[in-house]
């Protein structure tokens, strides 16, 4: 009798995590375009300051990563349920006021400035470890906006699983999403080292292919950020036509090129509404704060 109580029980493990892996994929692929973007953003934090204080660096916000991701997926898991589409909605919302905000932003050439000419300007360790310490502090604030993104979408993926099915799914997606964002980060920014040695040899194949990778990182990191952005609006996009009734009827049945651009274009409306409206909230308090108290 207990032999087949256990059974029972390993058989219900059994279903439960087959019920997290379907629901795990169905997740990542919804949250690949901000995962795309994290990388990017990640990997442009450290590219440039000292090769020996990379790879810590990345695991410090690794790390905070984690702890992000450890506060996070409880909230998320004790909202209402109709709390989770609109919550879903402002996240693709996001997502295509963020990818909007790319496009258009114009960068301040001081942002040109390679970050290792800024770290040689500082005078001491002290200094330098401060600098460090705020681009840590910066890269887990985003990634703070950044994982709870991953974390709604998931969820608005996954709304209708069992309470258990969702906390391990979203457990895994958390996982599986730091450990692969932030592994890519270290492999990316240790490239230009390994070119750097290979140039160091003489002849053969080495010395050109090490020229390659020294000169092909910057164009890939920027290929990365504009597919990145790309998915953005695709994504985003995609989540207003299936989260509004109305419009998922007009594009249901599409095929999937025709879907893409769908939704390609509903980001890029979005984003472009979003900035207009977060611009417009943005003047209006600056509007507030400048106006003299009369007391």
């Amino acid at each position: 009798m207990a032999g087949g109580g256990l059974l029972m029980l390993l058989d219900d493990i059994t279903l439960v995590l087959d019920d997290v892996a379907v629901m795990s994929k169905v997740a990542a692929k919804k949250t690949v375009a901000i995962v795309g973007d994290d990388l990017a953003v990640n990997a442009n934090v450290v590219v440039g300051l000292d090769p020996s204080r990379e790879l810590p660096i990345v695991g410090k916000i690794a790390l905070g990563s984690l702890a992000n991701k450890a506060v996070l997926i409880p909230l998320a898991l004790a909202l209402p349920a109709g709390v989770v589409k609109p919550l879903l909605l402002a996240g693709g919302a996001f997502l295509c006021y963020e990818a909007w905000h790319k496009v258009t932003h114009k960068k301040d050439p001081a942002e040109k400035i390679p970050q290792q000419k800024l770290a040689e300007t500082l005078d001491s360790p002290e200094a330098v470890a401060k600098m460090e310490n705020q681009k840590v502090w910066g890269a887990i604030r985003t990634d703070t906006i950044l994982s709870a993104e991953v974390i709604i979408v998931a969820l608005g993926a996954i709304a209708q699983a069992p309470l258990m099915t969702k906390a391990l799914t979203l457990t895994v997606v958390g996982l599986v999403t730091t450990f692969g964002v932030y592994g890519l980060v270290a492999a990316i920014v240790k490239v230009d080292d390994v070119g750097l040695r290979l140039q160091q040899y003489e002849d053969g194949f080495r010395p050109w292919f090490g020229g390659f990778l020294v000169a092909a990182m910057p164009k890939f990191m920027m290929a990365l950020s504009v597919l990145g952005t790309l998915a953005m609006f695709s994504v985003g996009g995609g989540i207003w036509l299936h989260g509004v009734e109305v419009l998922h009827h007009w594009t249901e049945g599409l095929n999937s090129v025709v879907g893409f651009g769908a939704a390609m274009l509903a980001g890029v409306v979005v984003g472009l509404l979003s900035n207009i409206l977060f611009g417009g909230l943005g003047k209006l308090l600056g509007k507030l704060k400048k106006k003299p108290v009369v007391e």
